[in-house]
């Protein structure tokens, strides 16, 4: 597959696999709105065509997101539209940040060996929500949006707590499921832990489910200054397709 049929297909994925509060469209771009919580749910997505005169629209776009008190920002990839828009942002001030890379796993040919099994939920849980927020010390406001945005996935989900003999949690994650693809969402492993190899059999569990659902491909996205997920996920085998980025502006 090309690189610009992976951009376009895991973007609008990974997009469903955390709906924003509110959506508009605006000529080709996808305004996303969550009472800021998140880039990925608070910014704009350049990912289809685009016709109008771009400066307009920058300017539209700030005026829009500065009405909700947001900062406007892009996400961006080498595919967004109009072709010049990186350019163009950064002339008009607005600072890269978040570097993140895309990588894919084929699952056709994986042979995925589950060494210690994983509760998992198939809906929203509470259980495992109030966990994943205290692994990842996520605020009372910020937890009342996002459990708004996880309730409102489409797609067919599963909730993933790894735990050991006596009910302590090792790490938690999940994962959404569409058109063949899974991707792999939050996996965070308790702090106490980290670098005992819960994460590789957290994701050993995710993997064996969406093979088990008709998964073809596995997606995830890892910043690229997180060193330590970057060679947890090639040692099981993900590859780069693409990096995405954010443009801000204060």
């Amino acid at each position: 597959m090309s690189r610009t049929n992976w951009i376009q297909i895991i973007e609008e994925l990974s997009m469903n696999a955390l709906p924003a509060l509110q959506t508009n469209m605006y000529d080709g771009w996808v305004l996303r709105f969550a009472d800021g919580y998140t880039n990925r749910a608070n910014s704009v997505n350049p990912i289809y065509s685009s016709y109008q005169e771009v400066a307009n629209k920058i300017s539209t776009i700030e005026q829009t997101y500065r009405n909700r008190n947001l900062k406007p920002i892009f996400k961006m990839t080498k595919q967004a539209l109009p072709e010049n828009l990186d350019e163009n942002l950064a002339k008009n001030g607005y600072i890269q940040a978040g570097l993140t890379a895309v990588q894919v796993l084929p699952l056709e040919d994986v042979n995925i060996a589950v060494v210690h099994k994983a509760e998992f939920y198939q809906t929203f849980e509470e259980n495992w929500f109030n966990y994943y927020c205290h692994l990842n010390h996520i605020s009372g406001s910020n937890q009342v949006t996002l459990a708004k945005m996880l309730k409102n996935i489409v797609a067919k989900t599963a909730y993933f707590l790894l735990k050991n003999d006596s009910g302590e949690i090792l790490a938690c994650g999940m994962c959404v499921l569409e058109r063949g693809y899974i991707g792999l969402f939050d996996i965070v492993t308790a702090s106490n832990c980290r670098n005992k190899g819960y994460g590789t059999v957290l994701i050993q569990n995710i993997l064996h489910w969406g093979k088990d659902n008709g998964a073809q491909y596995a997606y995830l996205q890892v910043m690229l200054n997180n060193e330590s997920a970057l060679k947890l996920y090639s040692k099981i085998g993900f590859k780069e397709v693409y990096q995405y980025w954010y443009r801000s502006k204060d």
